[in-house]
């Protein structure tokens, strides 16, 4: 089965992503700086769109899966089906839970694609940020972080609108 089909649409993800990326054809002036992640992923038309989007994602219910957002840079060691090793770094996107089977998905930084992992394949999880290690519990240390990357998100959403509240009751008076 493509293990692409477990995971629905994917937009970008709003932290910066490697600069090994290509550009987007037929751009004939020499970007100063890397280009913004979303200038890499679609056309220019469709950025716009994918930004709000992307912002109002706090969690989705995708058929019998429930889609958490989850952040971070992980180093893991991953068991596949046919029970090769190997340690994959991955900028974390989704954690789905579904019936059986719970994935985090996102852009596998040695492959340059979007991947989904099983939890209960993942031996060994480091965050390259933090510098933490787990090897115990991995899918509880998992939908720990997603709830507080969810939680953290919803907050700023809510701060977002207060702010915005407040500048349209300002210009009322």
């Amino acid at each position: 089965m493509d293990q692409h089909s477990f995971f629905g649409s994917f937009e970008p993800h709003p932290g910066a992503l490697p600069d090994t990326l290509p550009d987007p054809p037929g751009e004939a002036s020499v970007p100063v700086g890397p280009p913004a992640p979303e200038a890499r992923a679609m056309p220019a038309g469709r950025r716009a769109a994918s930004v709000e989007r992307r912002d109002a994602f706090l969690e989705r219910q995708d058929g019998a899966w429930r889609v958490l957002p989850i952040e971070g840079r992980f180093e893991i060691v991953y068991e596949d089906g046919n029970g090769a090793w190997s340690v994959r770094r991955l900028q974390a996107h989704e954690l789905k839970i579904g019936p059986g089977r719970v994935l985090v998905g996102g852009t596998d930084r040695d492959r340059d694609g979007y991947r989904g992992f099983r939890a209960d394949r993942i031996h060994r999880l480091t965050d390259r940020d933090t510098g933490e290690r787990v090897e115990r519990n991995i899918l509880d240390w998992l939908t720990r972080r997603a709830e507080g990357t969810r939680r953290a998100r919803a907050a700023a959403m809510r701060r977002a609108a207060g702010r915005a509240g407040r500048r349209s009751g300002a210009r009322a008076a």
